[in-house]
């Protein structure tokens, strides 16, 4: 059992920044490909970005490439999501998940943390 909590979401303006953090507990980070979902309201749940268990490999949405950073710190059991020039698009419930299998990050199996609100002011 894997328990994720975000957090770092909050209200920023357009252009702005900000850094969302998930920290896991229950088990050891590193063997778990970890990923960053939204959902705002009325969408489906996007992908956001996603990063292996080594760090080595990252990938990212369309929507959110050149702009979002994604890492993380196996020893404090923790990764991040750097957010820059971000835009009233990126208005949503940011979730942080977990799966020990890369083609099934997002679906069965998956642990999901309770979600982080960002909200970007145009």
């Amino acid at each position: 059992q894997v328990q994720l909590v975000e957090s770092g979401g909050g209200l920023v303006q357009a252009g702005g920044a900000l850094r969302l953090s998930c920290t896991a507990s229950g088990r050891t980070l590193s063997s778990y490909v970890m990923g960053w979902f939204r959902q705002a309201p009325g969408n489906e749940r996007e992908f956001v970005a996603r990063i292996t268990g080594s760090g080595s490999s990252t990938a990212y949405g369309d929507s959110v490439k050149g702009r979002f950073t994604m890492s993380r710190d196996n020893a404090k059991n923790t990764v991040y999501l750097q957010m820059n020039s971000l835009k009233p698009e990126d208005t949503a419930l940011y979730y942080c998940a977990a799966n020990q299998y890369l083609s099934k990050l997002g679906s069965a199996g998956t642990y999901w943390g309770q979600g982080t609100q960002v909200t970007v002011s145009s």
